[in-house]
């Protein structure tokens, strides 16, 4: 059994790490309420914006399959864009993206190209957070771009913004077959679901559902310059928005994850140094009973 001594050092230790969980809880507890806030109020705008392209996307009909975002890729592997977080302390946030991402690789390069080899169809990724692309170089993934600047926390619209160019760009390349977008989805304080979201091709069907049935009074609505260029001017800012809501989601589904990662662990230290204090208390009576029955021996030996 430990020495008194050893017992107050573990109890001072615990007590260290008490405090600095619990501020880490208390950081994450402000930085959640932030982007919460931020990713509540940009769904209004995301579901407005889906609903108009998809209208338009009605109206125009057959038009709409021709133009090259609404095209499959030309390419054989598909480009992922993966959100995970910069830092750790944040429960089982990433590991339940990996074990997702890991599943989703395993269960379809069969079904994309029977007929090749699995690494001819291995996904490249696009990487946003440290702790993603540190998982997939060690497992030999191609990492095609790690985004860092800004940093996901400093992101914003115009971040969201040139991701999705860019994804747009290496889609219209040719290179890729189709680009994804892997995020955590932010359900409640306590659920957040790892998603895998198909972003480009553009689905005409996901767009008339977004859309809804259109109306007769609607489609005799005379638009200027024309729905097929107010179309084309939309779409950009639909993609750009859907990688602003998952980047936003996936920043409050990390911060919440570390809050509670952060209140777990600041509720077993205090389960641990009450656990110590009770040890040390029980061997420091013991030693002042081994003490007053020494004195008391001696006295006796005296008499």
């Amino acid at each position: 059994m430990a020495s008194v001594k050893e017992l107050r050092v573990r109890i001072k230790s615990v007590g260290s790490i008490k405090q600095i969980t619990r501020a880490m809880e208390m950081v994450a507890t402000t930085k959640l309420r932030r982007f919460q806030d931020r990713a509540v109020a940009s769904r209004p705008y995301a579901r407005e914006i889906a609903g108009l392209v998809g209208r338009l996307a009605a109206v125009l009909g057959d038009d709409v399959a021709e133009r090259p975002l609404f095209r499959a890729g030309a390419g054989k592997r598909p480009l992922v864009l993966l959100v995970t977080s910069d830092r750790g302390l944040c429960g089982a946030y990433n590991a339940n993206m990996f074990r997702a991402l890991e599943r989703w690789v395993a269960e379809n390069p069969e079904e994309r190209a029977p007929d090749r080899a699995a690494a001819d169809v291995k996904p490249a990724f696009f990487v946003y957070g440290r702790k993603g692309a540190q998982y997939l170089k060690k497992r030999g993934y191609d990492v095609h771009r790690f985004l860092v600047d800004p940093p996901l926390e400093g992101t914003d619209y115009r971040a969201a913004t040139l991701t999705a160019r860019m994804l747009q760009q290496e889609f219209l390349s040719g290179a890729w077959s189709e680009v994804i977008v892997f995020f955590s989805a932010f359900e409640s304080m306590a659920k957040y679901v790892p998603t895998i979201a198909p972003f480009l091709p553009i689905r005409a069907e996901s767009l008339a559902a977004a859309g809804g049935e259109v109306a007769e009074k609607d489609k005799d609505i005379l638009l200027e310059p024309d729905a097929g260029t107010i179309f084309d001017k939309l779409v950009p800012r639909f993609l750009e928005t859907r990688v602003y809501n998952a980047l936003l989601e996936a920043l409050t589904s990390e911060y919440a994850s570390r809050r509670f990662a952060m209140k777990n662990a600041t509720d077993a230290a205090n389960d641990m140094q009450r656990a110590l204090k009770g040890v040390y208390n029980r061997k420091r009576q013991e030693n002042i009973t081994k003490d007053l029955l020494d004195i008391v021996g001696g006295a006796e030996a005296v008499k």
